[in-house]
Formats: C-alpha cells, structure tokens, sequence
C-alpha cells in the first residue's frame, strides 16, 4: 500500500497534485507544508487530503515528497477547506487560493543551479563559439552558478533559451544542475539582548577596573534583570564595541531574543471609542437583542443590518464581539479599505485591548507575518482587517461582520477572484457562526436575500442622538456652464459653501471620483489624445512630476512640448481630477488648509491613516479625495460636503453603474453632520434627474431598490441570474478574436440551461501589452457554467493560458 497525500502547489490553474511520502517521512497532517518536485523545480505545497491506496490503482509512478516542513497543521485544516471551495467556486487553481490564505515568509522557492562537470571542463577547452559554448565559459571558476547570474553573465540568452540549454548540457554530462531553496529559514525577527553574567556583578561588587563606559554599561544592565537590547544600550550611548570588550571579558552575555513587529504606531488613532458603554437607541436595541440572540447559538446564520449613516451599526459589532469572546469564540471584522482599518480597530482595541490583531496589506510583510501567527497561536479574541482576513487563522471564529458590505473592494481582481464578502458567508456556515452584513447602501444582491428570508433583515432608520441626516443641494452644472463657460470645477453654490466653513472653522470634505489634474492631453490641430501604447486608454496628466500617467499599467512619460502625431503645438488639458480641485480651493481659499487623499498622494505606507489623523485632530479644513473619503469616516466637525462631477460613474460600461453611483454618493453625503452641527451636502451634476443621483440625495433606498431591480429584470443581469465573465487575452490581436470564437463555440455547445453573450472587444480592449475579447454566461446555475468553461478548457489546454474566469464579476470592464 502507497502513503499518498494530495498537494496543492502555488501554481496558476493547476489541480491537486498527489505525491508518494516515502517512508522516511511521518504521513503529513491536513494543512502541513511540504517540499515537493513539480517538473524541474522544487515547490512548497499545502497538504489538502491524505489518501491510502494501492500501486495498482496508479496509471504511472508518483515522485515522492522531499521533505515535511510542520509536524503539525500550518494551515488550519478549516481554512484549507475554505480555500479549497474557494478554488471550486471560483473556478481558479487549489494552490492560488491556499497561497491566499498563507502569510508572508511561508513559501520557500526552488532555483536552478548548474555547475560544470570534469566533461564539460574538457568540452570548454575543444569548442569555441555557440550559445552553449558562452554558457560553459561561465561556469569556467567550477563554482553552482543560479539561473538570475548566469542570465546576467550571459544576457544574449533569453531566460526560456537558458533553462532549455541547461538541459540539453545535463542530459550531455556536461554540467549537474541542482535545486537550491531561497526563502526565510524563520519568518519571525529576532535582536541581540545584553545580559549581566554573573563575572559582571562580580566586577561591580569588587569595583575591578572597568572604563566609564563599561561601567556605566553594567550599572545599567544590573537594574535589568532581562537585559536590554543591544539597539536600545547604542541609544544611550554605550557602543557596540564596549559591549564586545564585555563580553570578552566575560562579563556580560549576549542572547537572540525573537521579537513581534508592532503595527499599531501606524494604525492607532486619537480616540476614545469603545472605552466607555453607550446607551444603546431604541433601534440598536432591538437589533441588537436579535443578532445576539443567534450569536448565542452555535448555528450558522446571515443577518442584514441595514442601517443608515450615523446609526451606530459598529457599535453593535463591538457588542456582539464580547458576546461572542465570552462564549469562548472569536471575532473576525472585516472592513472594504486599509484606510478604514485605523478608526475600527482602535475601538476595538480600546475595548479588548492587545487581544486585537490586524491583517491587511497597508502592513509590511513582517508585521502581518507576526499578527498571523499570533491569531495562529490562540492569542488573539478579534481580527479586523480587509478582504484576505477572511482566512485568518481563528481557532473558533462565532462572528463575522463585513461592514460596508456593498462595497466593490471585497472582490479581488486577480486569481483567485473571490469576494470577501461571500467567501465569509461560507467561511460562517463552516464554522457555525453569526454572519453580519452591515451597510447603509446594502447590495443588491443582499437586499434581494433579505427580502426572500433567505438572510435576516434588520433596520435602523435614523442617526444616533436624534440627529438629523444632512440636507442635500442639488446644482444643475448645465446652469453653472452657461453662466460661467465650460470649464468650470467648483459651483457658486460650493465655493461659497467651502468660504462659510472656513470662516466658521468647520471642516468640509470634497469628493471626485477621479484621480490627476486632467484627464486627457490632446492635439488641437490632429484631435488626438496621448495614449497608452500598451492599454487603450488615454493618458491622465499629473501636475506633480509634470507627468502624462497610465492608471492601468503605470506607463508614465513626460508632457511632451508638441504632438507626437503630427508635431503640432497645441496640445490642450481636457477634464479634471483630485488634483486640479484642490489646486481650484487652494486658489479660492489661499488661508485654507487643504490636503488630498487618493492613490497617488498616500502611496507610502501609514501615509493614509496619519492624513486621517491630522483631519481628525482638525489640523486640515478641506480634504479633496476619491471615494477613499466616502467610506465609513467618522469625523464630528465635518459640516459640508462636496459632490464635484456626481455622474462621473454613469458612464462607465457596466450594469453596475447606477448602483455604485447610488452607493458612493449616499455614503459621502452620510459624512456630514455625524457631530453636534448639522450638516449639508452640495451636489454637482449634469444629469440632476437620473434615479440614482435623486434618490441618493433623498436618501431613498427601498425606491431606488425597486427602480434598480426592474431594470436588472428586463436585463437578466444579477441578481436575476448568475454572471460568469470570460475575458480571452493575447498579444496578437486576430488571434485573440479567433479564440475567444472557439472558446464561445464549444461553450455554446455544451449543455445547460445557461445563454453565452459575445464574443465581443472589452470595454477596455487592450490593457498591460494584451488584446482582450469578452464573453458573458448568464444562467441559474454557477456549477453548470463553470463546468461547461472547464470541459472546454480541458478539450482545448492552449487556451488555458490566455483565458480568465471571473465567477460573479463586480466589473465588467
């Protein structure tokens, strides 16, 4: 009888694979890591299931494993089930969605080395010329060289020609080529501690002859009985090389002591939250009363809390967090932003204090590395953290919540493209826990499940402290335009807006969905927009670094003096972003203190969370911003709110667009008037009558719902079906239309009860060098599409590669 354990190796779309453990080795644990073969490399894998079978039952011979890396589950096998219906559900490979779930420094990487053979010495000194001539001649010194050195010893060769050349040499005898592991013996940072040895105390008590320093070194060190590390001694001026004369002298003892990354400096925010018991409203009470209610069970269950802004949902989250801690589980809080993640976890931290941990990618890698391992190990009551914190590693998880749970961030753009938010609820019904989807702007998607009972639906209409929702203005930039010309940001009406806060010393929040200062350079004399030569988009410009940049791919150049095209020398600044509004308030408000918070002023990392608090100390007047701003901020001086270019999403090529313009303008206009002022909101638009901004300025959700909703059911799209986008890439551009035809052909083909639109060019047709065709599957069943793609895919393996599967895509683009 074979010992065979099926692995899952980090590799795109690639399957369990089962691998012989010799005897050598103990039988692996569900979720222990392991060293395995695949090809000519050396990977470490995650171990899904251990089988037991006979040789006979194998068509061919399996490789063995080379080494167990955990004698015990790395992966908690809870998660690894989780990560292993992700990969089924989302129709991506078991080893992306498991390498989702591991923290950094888990994985080691095999890499080539080759070195030369007493063959190949003899062969070096017979052949001249050639590619494998050149190889040899690198190796000449008889030292392993790795693949990355003899690229750049040799860099005529192109990476795919040097790995086949290689072989072709091993195979000759001419050189060995082995494997060598590169990655982190121990992920965890560890620092030099001073001790005082005993000899020290000696030299103390019997005054023997000591230099200032050193005794100075040791009288500090005898008042700590643990010792001090050697940085923290250097900062009180005692150097690292009158340490070593103590040392060698004996008198001192030098220990490695492993110590955890602290994320909180970066994080905490100047609050009082959770420090002190609210009375609940009326409402809270009653929501919370039946979300406790199923907390106190061990049955799996969704809730619906649909509550508007300023209602006081997270304070019903930190309850239900120490209900759940008191039954002995743990709470998991989830959050669409890394921005968001200061001011929630700072309330819970306030609450539960250093059993709080944090998982999200505004972390350095070895900060995370320390939190995961701290959840890991059993310490830790809540987690909050963004969409991969849903694998963190909770022994007994009874509470989930997803706050801002519409929000389209949940859903990740590369494989594995899960949704936070789903995976969740799946990860709530595994372990029998309470799930809380929380949002003043519910999806539709869950609206639709808390109407059909299939989730409880919980309401909380009004603000806390009876304070009134904000009053919403709304200005008809048509008006504005034939008043004032074409090429106007700010209104009367928010200008003045903007002066009155000011002169109040209020604070005022400003909010255009649209990075850079313009959004197209074009040529007035050839009409022609500088574009991106690998995506097809054109150029946004960005005053600072005077530089025409690519949102997609990166691709950035310099403004140029005259039209690439025709060398004309009119080239004109068409539309605008974050960055010329804050320049347009900076011009109309010179005292003003105005700051900008998007993707390309907050790049580095903790740069968010501390604008945030400099806002939140009041330190700024008016902060400009994409939707970052209009998420989940809690800041009381906040008495306006400005909309510039509300319909900017209408425009967008998607089924979603209505529904997102709804979302983000109702949730910025929810940040005014959360303290003792009230508050107002001033809304820019060219289409003041469309449904979603009307009904989001009236705060009308159940209207626009079912506007909404009839226009997805004369559509068929979500949530009246099921969506599965199928996007076909390629560098040449006939090539890719000739596969995406056979890939919608064969799928058409196949049975089911599900309808295939397209092909058809992506709204975005070329993005980072790659021509794209799209394809839609629209069907009651997700199994039946996903199973019809794979068929396909598994009929016709070349076009593997080039295909992407998005189940339950939130862009179509």
């Amino acid at each position: 009888m074979l010992r065979v354990v099926s692995v899952a190796v980090p590799v795109p779309g690639l399957g369990c694979l089962s691998y012989v453990v010799p005897d050598s080795l103990p039988l692996p644990e569900i979720g222990a890591r392991v060293l395995a073969p695949l090809g000519a490399r050396v990977l470490t894998g995650c171990v899904i299931e251990q089988e037991v079978e006979a040789v006979s039952e194998r068509t061919g011979p399996l490789k063995p494993l080379i080494e167990l890396l955990d004698e015990s589950p790395f992966l908690p096998p809870d998660v690894v089930r989780l990560a292993v219906w992700v990969s089924n559900y989302y129709a991506c490979g078991v080893g992306e969605a498991v390498s989702a779930a591991m923290p950094p420094k888990a994985l080691l990487v095999g890499e080539r080395r080759a070195q030369l053979t007493g063959a190949g010495e003899a062969a070096l000194i017979s052949r001249r010329g050639g590619a494998h001539f050149r190889l040899l001649s690198a190796l000449a010194d008889g030292a392993p060289h790795s693949i990355s050195q003899l690229g750049r010893a040799v860099p005529t060769i192109s990476r795919g020609a040097l790995h086949a050349a290689l072989s072709r040499l091993s195979r000759d005898g001419l050189v060995d080529v082995s494997q060598s592991l590169k990655g982190p013996v121990s992920g965890f940072r560890s620092v030099n501690v001073v001790g005082l040895s005993p000899e020290g105390e000696k030299f103390l008590q019997e005054a023997a002859q000591l230099g200032a320093r050193q005794r100075e070194a040791l009288e500090l060190l005898s008042e700590k009985p643990d010792g001090i590390v050697l940085a923290d001694l250097e900062r009180q001026g005692i150097s690292r090389n009158t340490v070593r004369r103590l040392e060698a002298r004996g008198a001192v003892a030098l220990t490695r002591m492993v110590v955890e990354r602290e994320p909180w400096s970066s994080e905490f925010m100047d609050s009082a939250d959770g420090t002190t018991e609210l009375t609940l409203t009326n409402e809270q009470q009653l929501a919370y009363d039946a979300l406790a209610e199923a907390c106190g069970t061990d049955v799996f269950s969704v809730s619906l809390l649909h509550g508007v802004t300023g209602s006081g949902k997270t304070e019903v989250y930190r309850r239900l967090a120490k209900q759940a801690i008191d039954r002995r589980r743990q709470a998991l809080i989830l959050v669409p932003e890394v921005a968001l993640t200061p001011a929630v976890a700072t309330r819970f931290r306030n609450t539960f204090g250093d059993r709080v941990a944090l998982q999200h990618s505004g972390l350095s890698e070895g900060a995370r590395h320390d939190q995961w391992h701290r959840i890991r190990s059993g310490n830790i009551d809540v987690v909050v953290g963004t969409r991969s914190a849903v694998f963190a590693p909770l022994p007994a998880v009874g509470l989930i919540v997803v706050d801002e749970e519409h929000d389209p961030s949940y859903k990740q753009e590369e494989s594995p493209r899960y949704h936070g938010r789903d995976v969740a609820v799946m990860r709530g019904k595994q372990a029998g826990a309470l799930v809380v989807l929380g949002s003043a702007t519910p999806s539709l998607e869950s609206c639709r499940h808390a109407e059909s009972g299939r989730y409880k639906g919980l309401r909380l209409t009004a603000r806390v402290r009876r304070r009134p929702l904000p009053s919403v203005r709304l200005v008809d930039m048509r008006e504005e335009f034939a008043n004032h010309g074409p090429n106007v940001v700010l209104s009367e009406a928010l200008s003045a807006g903007l002066a009155e806060r000011l002169s109040r010393q209020e604070q005022s929040l400003v909010l255009l969905n649209r990075r850079g200062f313009a959004t197209s350079v074009f040529c007035r004399e050839c009409s022609k927009s500088l574009e991106c030569p690998n995506c097809s988009v054109s150029l946004t410009f960005h005053r600072r670094g005077d530089l025409a940049r690519c949102h997609y791919c990166g691709y950035a150049r310099g403004r140029p003096s005259k039209c690439p095209g025709c060398a004309g020398g009119y080239l004109e600044q068409v539309g605008f972003g974050t960055e010329r509004v804050e320049a347009e308030i900076l011009e109309r408000l010179p005292n003003a203190r105005v700051a900008r918070l998007d993707r390309d002023s907050v790049r580095r990392r903790g740069a968010a969370a501390r604008l945030l608090r400099r806002f939140a100390r009041g330190e700024i007047d008016v902060l400009v911003g994409t939707q970052m701003v209009a998420k989940g901020h809690d800041f009381p001086r906040v008495t306006l709110v400005g909309v510039v270019s509300a319909d900017v999403g209408l425009g967008v090529a998607d089924f979603r667009a209505a529904e997102r313009t709804f979302q983000l303008l109702t949730q910025v206009a929810g940040r005014a008037g959360r303290g003792e002022m009230a508050g107002e909101v001033i809304v820019q638009t060219l289409y003041p009558d469309h449904y979603s901004i009307r009904l989001a300025c009236q705060q009308a959700y159940e209207p626009f719902f079912q506007e909404e909703m009839r226009f997805r059911e004369s559509m068929r799209y979500p949530p009246v079906v099921a969506l599965v986008n199928v996007v076909v890439r390629g560098m040449d551009s006939n090539a890719t239309t000739k596969d995406a035809t056979l890939l919608a052909r064969e799928v058409r083909g196949q049975r089911g009860q599900f309808e295939v639109l397209g092909p058809a060019p992506a709204p975005i047709g070329k993005l980072r060098g790659k021509f794209r065709m799209q394809l839609f599957l629209k069907g009651p069943s997700r199994r039946e599409m996903r199973e019809a793609i794979e068929d396909v895919l598994k009929r016709y393996p070349e076009l593997k590669r080039s295909v992407v599967v998005d189940v339950d895509p939130v862009s179509t683009l």
